[in-house]
């Protein structure tokens, strides 16, 4: 079978701009907030975040490697603080618009970040959401994950012994209200942009880091408890030492 008959080539051509299709939106989609937070959940202020002296950038860039030998070591709260900030951080304000360490298509930010973190000098065990507006971690859920995360990451071993694993949600109505169904395309766009700077980011703080797509969709929604439809994960990375 060729490429073109693909559900993935077809979606592509289905969503190609034009002149000719240029405004055209066959189905209205509503809009939703631009911010999440979990009103009920205990909430860790993540420190100040404070530069600290790191190699030259394109020494970074020789450096980054997808790395996955990590032993059970803890990461700290300031570690976590400018990981959390080298992905979403608010770094200007254009009028409603929070705008952040990475780019998004229109500004609508569509990326929802949890953390689970296995080992933290700081932080008990379990998963978190980062609420960005107030910079702070939502504690959702208590306890070590790390089996779970391996097992639901088809068997990969690495999500079990990482200090962290960054997990990205979609909200896919805030890009798709706008952009209609090319919005996913920038989703897909939004969200590799902010693991590029997570992977970065850690090489510059002397961590590992490795960006995984292969998991099990729905199984890790409810993890989250997420519905699946209105939001869903789409990538992670794990953090280790």
């Amino acid at each position: 079978m060729g490429v073109d008959k693909t559900l993935a080539y077809q979606y592509l051509k289905k969503t190609d701009l034009s002149y000719e299709t240029l405004g055209f939106r066959e189905i209205y989609i509503e809009p939703t907030s631009p911010y999440k937070s979990y009103s009920n959940a205990e909430r860790v202020k993540l420190p100040e975040v404070i530069f600290p002296e790191t190699p030259n950038f394109f020494e970074i860039l020789m450096k980054r490697r997808s790395e996955r030998k990590y032993k059970k070591y803890p990461i700290t709260l300031k570690e976590l603080a400018l990981l959390c900030f080298a992905i979403q951080g608010i770094t200007a304000k254009a009028g409603p618009y929070l705008l952040r360490t990475a780019p998004s298509a229109g500004a609508l930010y569509p990326i929802e970040t949890y953390l689970a973190i296995n080992y933290s000098e700081d932080l008990s065990a379990g998963i978190y959401h980062l609420e960005v507006r107030s910079f702070s971690l939502e504690k959702l859920k208590e306890g070590n994950f790390g089996k779970i995360l391996k097992d639901l990451a088809l068997g990969q071993a690495f999500f079990e012994l990482a200090s962290v694993v960054f997990i990205w949600s979609a909200l896919l109505r805030r890009t798709m209200s706008k952009y209609g169904e090319r919005g996913l395309r920038y989703i897909f766009m939004d969200v590799a942009h902010i693991c590029q700077n997570l992977l970065l980011s850690a090489v510059a703080l002397g961590l590992k880091a490795c960006p995984v797509g292969a998991f099990l969709d729905q199984d890790f929604n409810k993890l989250l408890e997420l519905d699946g439809t209105e939001e869903r994960i789409i990538y992670m990375a794990t953090v280790g030492k």
